[in-house]
This record gives structure tokens, sequence and C-alpha cells, in this order.
């Protein structure tokens, strides 16, 4: 039986078998989430959303270290 909350199955759907959680930790909020997008785009449906997303994420963390927020 899965664990729907803490380990969904596409959490590690990826060929090596890690979760995406265990790179994001060491990554800020912005970046952290936009791997979490990329690492698992398509996965649960919409894949162009997912990279949508990923973006945001990019575009949030450069207006931030640019200054721009």
């Amino acid at each position: 039986m899965s664990d729907l909350v803490n380990h969904p199955p596409h959490y590690t759907n990826h060929p090596s078998g890690i979760e995406a959680i265990e790179v994001t930790r060491h990554m800020n909020f912005n970046l952290g989430n936009a791997m979490k997008y990329i690492w698992r785009a398509g996965l649960k449906g919409d894949g162009i959303q997912d990279l949508q997303k990923a973006r945001f994420y990019i575009n949030d963390e450069i207006n931030r270290l640019e200054g721009t927020q």
C-alpha cells in the first residue's frame, strides 16, 4: 500500500529512485521549488504547467538576486 502523503508513487519515478526532496533540501526555497517541478514534470499531468511553475520560481530567484522584487 502506498503512502500517498509522505511518499506518493510519482515522488520516486525518477530513474535514480531518489526523491526530489533529497536534493532540494540543500537549496533555497525558489531553487528547490524550481528543481522539484523540473524533476517531476509531467508525472502527475500537465508537464508544460510544471515547467511554467519552475520558470516562475527561477524568475523569482533572478529578481531576488538582481534586487528587483
